[in-house]
């Protein structure tokens, strides 16, 4: 029952927002009593803090299963995206926002774990791409995974990026060509290129 809960909430949370979503809300969705909510989670605070652990680790370990592909660096990135996109495409865009305002400790927590992970994916795609040839050899790697991951962060603040205006999809593909524009050879540049070609947003 906890795990049915879990999964249930994080849906209705990645849908309709961390803080929209009560627990009257999951209960009448499950056809159960909030007191069977808080056999399993003590508080709300709990449950959300679960929520976002289990939807961290499961795109992590999607992300892993890309990586395993030992693909190309470049496609590599695209498919990271287009996998990240189709995890997310029903997630509401004031999730995040409603995580970080009204959660602050837990936001503040799952950042520091994306940006653990995030670190060892990029740092280990960058040098790839170094040792092939496709990226700039006067590359900083920290510097740039660094930013990489900023950027990431960033696009997401729905106050600088409206989403009415600026679709995630969008984002995340204008984001990804500035980045790789900015690190390529014009070797990488022409696997660039090609790879554009092939992974859109209509792919999602």
């Amino acid at each position: 029952m906890r795990e049915t809960i879990l999964n249930k909430a994080t849906e209705l949370f990645l849908d309709l927002g961390f803080k929209s979503v009560t627990m009257d809300d999951i209960a009448t969705e499950m056809g159960i009593s909030k007191k069977t909510i808080y056999t399993h989670f003590k508080n709300k605070s709990v449950l959300v803090k679960a929520s976002t652990e289990i939807s961290f680790l499961r795109i992590c370990s999607g992300i892993d299963g890309v990586r395993k592909e030992n693909q190309n660096p470049i496609v590599e990135l695209y498919s990271i995206k287009q996998y990240v996109m189709k995890h997310m495409k029903n997630q509401n865009s004031s999730a995040q926002f409603q995580l970080q305002k009204y959660y602050p400790a837990v936001y503040a927590e799952m950042r520091s774990k994306q940006y653990d992970y995030m670190q060892d994916c990029v740092v280990e795609n960058l040098n790839k791409g170094l040792e092939m040839g496709l990226y700039r050899e006067n590359l900083d790697v920290e510097f740039a995974s660094r930013i990489y991951f900023l950027g990431m962060v960033g696009i997401k603040d729905n106050d600088m990026f409206p989403a009415d205006q600026f679709p995630m999809i969008t984002l995340m593909e204008k984001y990804l060509e500035y980045h790789l524009r900015g690190i390529v050879t014009q070797k990488g540049l022409k696997k660039l290129t090609e790879t554009i070609e092939n992974y859109t947003p209509n792919d999602l």
